[in-house]
Parts: structure tokens; sequence; C-alpha cells
């Protein structure tokens, strides 16, 4: 694909990255500290949506004429409670005991911004963990420190090897970013 614009990722994730990437993206990284609150009567996409955009806005006075930001955050829900990252090995042994044995949903909210132009989108992932031992949740916390991630977990790491069963909708979604749908709003952009 022949990609014109300045692409930005305002993000950390190394998974964002090798995303973009693997999409053959041109991109440089550009990250600011930007506080993820957001008001208590959002929920589900919406939240995802939200913290995406806002993290956009803290770029909008310095873009310049050919640079696109792309910005994303992920959530996870179990019912309508957003898991963010844990803060403590307690928190998250007790969002990763919440999650065993059940499905939840994945979120990512992806906001593309230029000077002229501002589109926020997301996608959402239904996963399904089997049982987890304590055992296995303590294994995953001290050797993987979940704890740059929602919901205490990544799909590409070890407790998404051996406790996902199953998911529904898209695997990179559960990554941080929804590349296929990324790539068409690229496309229009």
């Amino acid at each position: 694909m022949n990609f014109t614009k300045n692409y930005i990722l305002a993000s950390n994730s190394p998974r964002r990255k090798e995303l973009l990437t693997n999409l053959g993206l041109p991109f440089q990284s550009r990250v600011k500290e930007v506080h993820e609150d957001f008001p208590a009567d959002l929920v589900r996409a919406e939240v995802a949506e939200y913290l995406a955009a806002h993290k956009a806005s803290a770029y909008q006075d310095e873009l310049q004429p050919n640079d696109v930001i792309i910005t994303a955050d992920t959530i996870v829900c179990l019912d309508d409670k957003v898991l963010n990252k844990p803060l403590s090995h307690a928190e998250a042994t007790r969002m990763l005991t919440q999650l065993s044995g059940r499905s939840h949903e994945v979120y990512t909210g992806v906001c593309l911004l230029s000077l002229d132009k501002s589109v926020v989108f997301s996608d959402v992932t239904t996963v399904y963990f089997r049982d987890l031992t304590r055992e296995e949740i303590d294994y995953y916390i001290n050797h993987f420190k979940p704890f740059d991630k929602a919901g205490s977990y990544g799909a590409q790491d070890w407790l998404g090897m051996v406790g996902i069963e199953r998911i529904e909708g898209s695997y990179f979604n559960v990554m941080g970013l929804p590349v296929h749908l990324l790539y068409e709003q690229l496309l229009s952009f």
C-alpha cells in the first residue's frame, strides 16, 4: 500500500508498534503522559473511544499539515465493569480470578486525527477463558508482570496461550489494535 501521510503512533505499546510495522505503515512514535480517567456514565465501547479521542487531543496543537496521529485504548469489560491495568499483584490476581472460567469483552477504541479531520471507531472481541488455577495465575503474574495490560493479561502471552479457549472477533483487537478497521479507515483518511 502507498501510505502518503506522516503517521504518528501516540503509544508506547510494543504490540501496537509491531502491528503497524506488520501492516507496512511507516510511522514514528511519540508519547505523552495522558490521564486515563473517563466519565462514569460511559460504558463499554464508549469508554474505549472516549479515551482514544482524549489521548489524541493532547497532540492537537502540535499537528503539522501532513500529520496523522493514531491513538488507541484497549479496555477489558466483565459484564459492565471496566478492568483497567492492575496497580498491584493483588489487583491482578483479583482480576484474573474474576475472568477465570468466564467470557468477557475486549474493546479497543482508535482515533485518527489530522489538522482537518478526526475519526473515532472501535471494535469488540469476546474472549473465553477456561478455569485458571491459583498457581497458574501466580505464575503468570510473577513471570510476565502484566501491570501494563488491561484486565491483567496479554492474549499473546503465556496466559493467553494456556488460558484462552476461544475468541469471537479480531485477535489483533485483543492485542490492542483492530488492524482490519484501522486499515480501512487509513485508506480513506
